[in-house]
């Protein structure tokens, strides 16, 4: 995927933590393996991989974000644990600069957004 699945923006290559939502912020780079990553079952059987920071943070997102109601909580007791990464390694994913996002997150939006308009 050259393109954002959301608004069809050219994303970059960039080198990734294992969390699907802040691993493209560089920041995280320096002090990845701080962090526990975990993989989970997530809405309309998507995986996720979070950090321990962003399952944490993962109710700050609006419902609406991801084509919820605006009273649906998303919430990481809605997720199914699927593994613990047990040596989580640096990788190479797209990046969208404008969403501060990885394209893994976007595609996991964008699968949302469309099985909540069904």
């Amino acid at each position: 995927m050259k393109n954002c699945p959301i608004c069809n923006s050219v994303l970059t290559d960039r080198i990734v933590t294992p969390c699907m939502d802040c691993g493209g912020d560089e920041f995280e780079l320096d002090h990845y393996l701080e962090h526990r990553y975990t993989q989970y079952e997530t809405y309309f059987g998507s995986l996720i991989t979070l950090c321990n920071y962003c399952e944490t943070d993962f109710r700050s997102y609006k419902p609406t974000y991801f084509g919820f109601h605006k009273n649906k909580r998303p919430s990481i007791q809605d997720f199914n644990f699927i593994r613990e990464l047990k040596d989580p390694k640096l990788s190479t994913d797209k990046f969208y600069l404008t969403y501060n996002q990885r394209s893994a997150f976007l595609k996991f939006t964008e699968h949302c957004r469309i099985q909540n308009m069904r």
